[in-house]
This record gives C-alpha cells, sequence and structure tokens, in this order.
C-alpha cells in the first residue's frame, strides 16, 4: 500500500495513522520513513524498499503523480488546499533549507512551480477506483475518529475499541508533536547535514495543522488560485477547492 498525497497534504499524519493500525500502536522507530520507506528517496538513504517490513500490510510513502507511481498496490491520497499546502511548504523549508528572514513567504511561493495542480489533477479521476482511498485533509481535521474507520476499513483491519483509542490517541496533534523527532525527516535531515547543510537544523513536520491559517498576502493568494482555475477546474469542473471538496462529503 502507497501513501500518496502531494507534499504538505497529509503525509506523515497519515502515515502515523496507518503504522499505529497496524501495529497497535509502535512507536519503536527514530523516523517514520524508516518504518512507512519514503520511494523516492530510499535509494539515497540505503533503504531496500523490496525488503520485507515486520508488519502487515506493507506500506510506503510517494509524493508521485498517478502516471509515476508504481502500479499494482493500493493507494492512500489526501487532497489539501493548494493555500495552506503552499504555506505549509514554506514554513518547512524555513529554517532547514531556508535561512529564516532571508526569503518570504510570498517570495518563496511565487518563485517556484510545486507541481501541485498536475499532481491532484492526475489523481482525481481515480478517487473512486477500488485500490484508492481519497480523503480530504480538511474532512480528517473534521472527523478523525471517522477518517480512522475509513483507513482501517481500507486496510482490512478490525477497529476494535482499544485500537480506536490508541490510533485517536497517536495521531492527535498533542501525542504527534511530543514526539516529533520520529516526524522531521530524521535521516533526510542527517544525510544532509553531513554534505551541504550545518547543523540544528529544524525539519519538523508536525506544526499546526491548521486549515486556513496562512501567512501568504492577497496577491500571492489569487495567484495560486488562477493557477487552480488553469489546470484544474478544467480537470474537474470546480472552479475553487473549497467547492470540490464539498461534492466529497
Amino acid at each position: 500500500m502507497i501513501i500518496t498525497p502531494f507534499g504538505k497534504s497529509g503525509t506523515t499524519w497519515t502515515q502515523q495513522i496507518v503504522h499505529t493500525l497496524r501495529t497497535r500502536g509502535d512507536m519503536d522507530f527514530d523516523d517514520i520513513s524508516r518504518v512507512v520507506p519514503w520511494i523516492e528517496t530510499s535509494r539515497l538513504l540505503g533503504l531496500d524498499i523490496n525488503a520485507d517490513q515486520q508488519w502487515l500490510p506493507r506500506v510506503f510513502k510517494s509524493h508521485l503523480s498517478y502516471d509515476k507511481v508504481p502500479k499494482g498496490a493500493t493507494y492512500i491520497n489526501v487532497i489539501r488546499s493548494p493555500v495552506d499546502a503552499a504555506f505549509s511548504a514554506f514554513k518547512f523549508m524555513e529554517g532547514w533549507y531556508l535561512e529564516p528572514g532571508t526569503v518570504t513567504a510570498d517570495e518563496f511561493v511565487g518563485r517556484r512551480d510545486s507541481g501541485y495542480e498536475n499532481h491532484f489533477v492526475s489523481w482525481w479521476p481515480h478517487r473512486n477506483d477500488d485500490n484508492v482511498l481519497y480523503l480530504v485533509f480538511e474532512h480528517m481535521k473534521d472527523d478523525l475518529d471517522g477518517t480512522i474507520e475509513r483507513i482501517a476499513a481500507f486496510l482490512g483491519i478490525d477497529l476494535d475499541d482499544e485500537l480506536r483509542a490508541i490510533t485517536l490517541e497517536h495521531s492527535s496533534l498533542p501525542f504527534m508533536q511530543a514526539h516529533k523527532d520520529r516526524f522531521d525527516d530524521a535521516m533526510m535531515r542527517q544525510l544532509s547535514e553531513e554534505s551541504i547543510l550545518p547543523l540544528g537544523s529544524d525539519s519538523a513536520k508536525v506544526r499546526a495543522g491548521t486549515v486556513g491559517d496562512h501567512g501568504l498576502s492577497a496577491d500571492t493568494v489569487a495567484a495560486i488560485m488562477a493557477k487552480w482555475r488553469e489546470v484544474v477546474s478544467p480537470a474537474t469542473g470546480f472552479d475553487n477547492y473549497e467547492t470540490l471538496i464539498e461534492s466529497l462529503r
């Protein structure tokens, strides 16, 4: 099974939910991507993605579009507001790859083509496929319990009361913040600090996980939504993200 959201769209959160469900709460790892390997970085980190995993189902992470992701698996795809995903990407990069205060959020977002739209439209036609569980980050925030039920059913895992309680706790924001060192790309950070980046970088992925609470200007938001209407609207029929996710409730 492959967890396949676009970057900063709930990937780590979903990894934690899935890993908790299949292990009944294992936290004996230094990096979530050691137990749920990231396909694109596995070779760089010396991880054998073909190796057996201690638990079943075998689970991987990827940010690849549908046309590029390995086929023959089941998939959990999560979508998130393009504005919130863009700002979250800035906050993640600031302090790791960017020196804090040298680049503003608007400059960062405005100067890069993230690939969000192309990833989005590649997965959209497959949202109802039998081997795809299509989730919405904002809906996950509204109903974590229901999200856990859907993921457990998709994985074929019996969700008893004890496992439900463990998973609700282990995938809560306070719990993940308390254990944020397990979710901060420790292996990639170590590799980068051995090569090009100074020690002490902050690559924590567990932040606020908020909806709509971003630091982008109105002009930057307008540019993001213009890109949505250019690329996503023709493929989905929806002029904005909010209307699209309402159709998925």
